[in-house]
């Protein structure tokens, strides 16, 4: 009853915009499904979907490990160079007592972050291996409760504020990892915007729906 109960739910949607809920349709291949009121994007289906979000989901996770290891931009003030590093923003906050602070700041900016994107990862694969149907529910619930809570491009444009205010007073150089860090955040940003996790459900719904009649027929 209960699987019942879940996949009348999975026949409906709600617009993102206007939260009108809409009966899903079946679309071909590349057609989107728009609101019949405000004209927003519901949902579209895409047969590459897996193997885009696999492809953006290992390059960004290279993007964010090579912007961890080196300088984000050097700063010079009279003749005195500071680099800085994405891990040293939340840890010189630990070493001046701001234990809470630079906690929020290594969840925000390295923790989360990382974790989204290597679930992203595995929940691609399995997509792609058409395995552990469970698991990947899990990892979309999951990933529902993190992606809020990622805030990359709210930390690129920090620096860039800071960087702005600090023109006039020292000599800034841009290091290579703030190019990487800024392809990393157009990465996220993509994801965010044109891989649903709406339809990233309604992908696992196909594919295991189709698998399990594969199955019953053996």
């Amino acid at each position: 009853m209960e699987m019942k109960n879940e996949d009348l739910l999975d026949a409906y949607i709600f617009c993102p915009k206007c939260h009108t809920l809409h009966q899903k349709c079946l679309l071909h291949d590349g057609q989107k499904a728009r609101c019949s009121f405000c004209k927003a994007t519901l949902y579209r289906v895409d047969s590459k979907l897996a193997d885009h979000g696999l492809a953006l989901s290992v390059t960004g996770v290279i993007f964010f490990l090579l912007a961890n290891m080196f300088p984000l931009v050097s700063v010079e003030i009279l003749g005195i160079e500071q680099f800085i590093t994405l891990p040293s923003t939340f840890l010189t906050l630990f070493e001046n007592g701001f234990y809470v602070v630079g906690l929020m700041c290594a969840l925000l900016i390295f923790v989360f972050p990382l974790m989204i994107f290597m679930a992203n990862i595995v929940l691609f694969l399995l997509l792609k291996l058409k395995r552990n149907e469970k698991i990947i529910a899990s990892l979309l619930i999951l990933l529902a409760h993190l992606k809020p809570w990622s805030m990359g491009d709210i930390f690129l444009i920090s620096i860039l504020i800071a960087l702005v205010k600090l023109i006039g007073f020292a000599e800034i150089h841009i290091g290579a990892s703030f190019l990487t860090l800024l392809c990393f955040v157009l990465i996220d940003l993509y994801l965010n915007k044109m891989i649903r996790l709406s339809e990233v459900w309604t992908l696992k719904q196909e594919i295991f729906g189709i698998k399990r009649g594969l199955d019953g027929h053996k």
